[in-house]
Order: structure tokens, then C-alpha cells, then sequence
């Protein structure tokens, strides 16, 4: 039996990729592939998520689409939601395939590009989000809302359509995460779960923390204001953050202060969780 590829109007004629992303979509299909060799109960959960799509554009459109559809937005309607993000900003496609490659650099639990494809939270709601983002900047606020509630509803991750994500992002586990309006998230950032990058009360603006390229947001941190976390910096687990913290330094208690020495690498690619005294992990 077959099934036809979904349609995706506004992708017809979508540009060939990047050396990265076709990449990714040769790796992603062999996965799928010998998957589906090895267990023929899930030949048809492979064929319909990676195997019956003309490219890697497609088969996140059509994920993000089964994921978060429901009775008030069906799965063509977000479809087509989606496939005018991709086609409006082609780099959401590129950062989604950094963040896969990023996401097997970096999770010693797993060692493919399949895995978090298809099951992991926060690599989907990510996703997610960058669309959201589109339709925000786009004017289109109640439909960017309506796609955040979903992903808060469906993986338990809130992040507001306003925020700035970078690429090669690890949300690892990703429940319960808060990212607030105006957070600043950069490259090669790693965020494990229940971590909240929120105000400190009712004030409006500018009000949200800023994560710079490489940093480590430990388990169930609390970051909280306009506060800058530094390039390379450590947070952390259950640490609450109400200061900045300065490049390549580690902070955890509450509140938060400075422990162990000035490292020199980006541990949210590392995912070194150490500090340079032994007496302290985090």
C-alpha cells in the first residue's frame, strides 16, 4: 500500500537546500530506513514521518503539523500555517537541522538524527516556536498565540512567540520550560527542563533575560529580569538568577553567586557540568 505525498502548495517549489540540510535529510532517511528493517511494526510510522517526503522541509512541516493540530486549527490548515513560515523565512529549516545535529553532538543518550526527529519535546516545540515567530512579526498575533498555547498544551513548553531563538539549540527534556516575550536565546545554547527565563513582576519592555552564545542553563534554574547570562557561562541546577553573569564563569545557590574558576570552552556544546573544583557540580 501506498500513501501519497502530503501536499504542500507552498513548498513546490522550494529552493534546493544547503550542504546541511541535505545532509541531515540523507542521514534522517537511512535512520528511518533501517528502522523500519529492523522493526516492521513501525514501516508505516517511518514511511509517514520521514520515508514519503520529497525533502526534510517537508517531513518537519508535516511532524509540527500532526503534533499540534486540534479541532480549532486541523492538521492542513496548520499545514499550510507552516508551509508559509518555511517559505517566508527559508533559515527555520536550516536552524531546525542544526539543532538535530546538535541535539546527537551532545545527548549521550542518543546517538542519531531519527530519535529527536520523532520523539523528543523539545526539539518539536522548538520547531514550533520559530513559526509562531514568523506569524508574530508578520501580525498574524492570535494565530502565533494559538500555535504557543498548543505547544504548551501538547509538550509542556512555554515559549512566547516573541522570543529570539538562535540555532543549535539543545532543549533537553524541555517540561515545564518558560521562556518570557522579550528573552534573547543565542547560538549553541543548551537548556535542560524546568528552567524559567522570566521577569520580576509586572514591569513592561524589555524585561526578559538574555543567553548568550554557548551558555548552560541547568535543571530547574530560574533566570529573572533583563540580565545578561554571558557567552560560554554556567548556571547552575536549581540556582535562581538575578544578576548577570559574567563569560566563561559558573554561578548556582540561591540567590546565585560565582563558584569554581574562569573556565575557557562553551559548555552548552560541551555539556560539561562541572566546575574546575571538584567540591562543586552542578
Amino acid at each position: 500500500m501506498t500513501v501519497p505525498l502530503v501536499s504542500l502548495s507552498n513548498l513546490s517549489t522550494e529552493p534546493s537546500p544547503s550542504p546541511q540540510v541535505a545532509a541531515i535529510w540523507e542521514a534522517l532517511c537511512a535512520e528511518a530506513v533501517n528502522a523500519s528493517a529492523k522493526d516492521a511494526a513501525l514501516t508505516r510510522a517511518m514511511n509517514s514521518a520521514v520515508l514519503y517526503h520529497a525533502s526534510f522541509a517537508r517531513a518537519l512541516a508535516q511532524r509540527v503539523a500532526i503534533k499540534l493540530a486540534n479541532h480549532d486549527l486541523d492538521h492542513e490548515e496548520l499545514l499550510a500555517v507552516i508551509a508559509q513560515a518555511f517559505v517566508g523565512n527559508r533559515n527555520i529549516v536550516a536552524d531546525a537541522a542544526a539543532d538535530l545535529t546538535a541535539i546527537k553532538e551532545r545527548d549521550p543518550s542518543n546517538t542519531e538524527i531519527l530519535t529527536p526527529f520523532l520523539y523528543f519535546k523539545g526539539f518539536v516545540a522548538l520547531q514550533g516556536q520559530r513559526v509562531a515567530h514568523w506569524l508574530w512579526h508578520h501580525d498574524r498575533l492570535h494565530l502565533a498565540r494559538h500555535i504557543q498555547s498548543r505547544i504548551s498544551e501538547v509538550f509542556g513548553v512555554d515559549i512566547h512567540p516573541a522570543a529570539k531563538m538562535g540555532k543549535s539549540i539543545m532543549l533537553d527534556h524541555g517540561s515545564g520550560l518558560v521562556i518570557g516575550e522579550t528573552a534573547v536565546v543565542e547560538d549553541d545554547v543548551s537548556i535542560l527542563q524546568n528552567v524559567t527565563l522570566g521577569g520580576t513582576g509586572k514591569e513592561t519592555g524589555d524585561r526578559h533575560p538574555k543567553v548568550r552564545r554557548g551558555a548552560l542553563i541547568g535543571a530547574g534554574a530560574k533566570i529573572l529580569g533583563n540580565i545578561e547570562i554571558g557567552v560560554g557561562a554556567k548556571v547552575g541546577a536549581g540556582s535562581v538568577v538575578i544578576n548577570a553573569v559574567t563569560a566563561y564563569t559558573s554561578v548556582a545557590g540561591i540567590p546565585a553567586r560565582q563558584v569554581g574558576k574562569r573556565h575557557f570552552n562553551l559548555p552548552g556544546i560541551t555539556m560539561d557540568q562541572t566546575l574546575s573544583e571538584p567540591e562543586y557540580t552542578i
